[in-house]
């Protein structure tokens, strides 16, 4: 929230600032109409997001982004559903916030939130914890753009990991800000968000590790 409060003074310093907030709402009134034309064109064949009064069609992922997603997929909804924490989206569950909406790679809700989910639902509120597999064409909305928005919603967790390089990289939110608390390569990840989860790095980016630590898990000893 301080980014916001930063920004709201910075304009109120302004001796133009009631004609520039004018001029803003204008544009904005403008955006939320091609907004409401973006839910009426999109449909599940598509992976599309509204970002700043902009449609983003996604190219398909190269195998090793999908890897990635699908073995920390497995693990993530594997121990979300064994300790019945709440609802795991992946890739196509939107994501709405105030101005823009995303397609998160992967995403968590607990379950006091997610317990009001309807089976037809199509969008969905800020989640409590987000990844975003980094590739070419979207690294520069997820370390800028969605990083920003995430933290202005209050989303407790955002990971960001590059299948190239085979890193994670952690944030926390304290203090309304997000802080990186890890990235690495090896190691353990342990989420702030899914009380317990813990995993290997390298389970994210390796089959073989990652059946190991799904034994683990399933095995009922990697709540923490």
């Amino acid at each position: 929230m301080s980014n916001t409060k930063e920004l709201v003074q910075e304009i109120l310093s302004k001796p133009q600032a009631k004609l520039i907030v004018g001029r803003v709402q204008d544009e904005l009134t403008k955006e939320q109409k091609k907004r409401r034309e973006f839910y009426d064109t999109i449909d599940d064949t598509m992976k599309a997001e509204f970002v700043n009064g902009e449609i983003i069609i996604h190219s398909p992922v190269v195998k090793e982004h999908n890897e990635a997603t699908q073995n920390l997929l497995m693990l993530l909804k594997s121990y979300v559903i064994l300790y019945d924490l709440g609802f795991v989206g992946v890739e196509k569950i939107m994501v709405s916030l105030t101005r823009n909406d995303y397609e998160p790679d992967l995403c968590f809700f607990k379950k006091e939130r997610a317990k009001d989910f309807e089976p037809k639902q199509k969008l969905f509120p800020f989640p409590d914890f987000v990844v975003e597999i980094l590739s070419d064409s979207t690294r520069r909305h997820d370390r800028k753009t969605k990083f920003a928005d995430y933290e202005e919603h209050g989303i407790s967790e955002y990971c960001m990991i590059e299948p190239e390089a085979k890193t994670v990289e952690q944030y926390q939110l304290r203090a309304g800000r997000y802080e990186q608390i890890l990235k690495a390569a090896e190691g353990t990840i342990h989420s702030w968000a899914v009380s317990g989860f813990s995993i290997p790095i390298p389970a994210i980016f390796d089959e073989k590790q990652s059946m190991l630590a799904l034994k683990e898990i399933l095995s009922g000893n990697k709540k923490g």
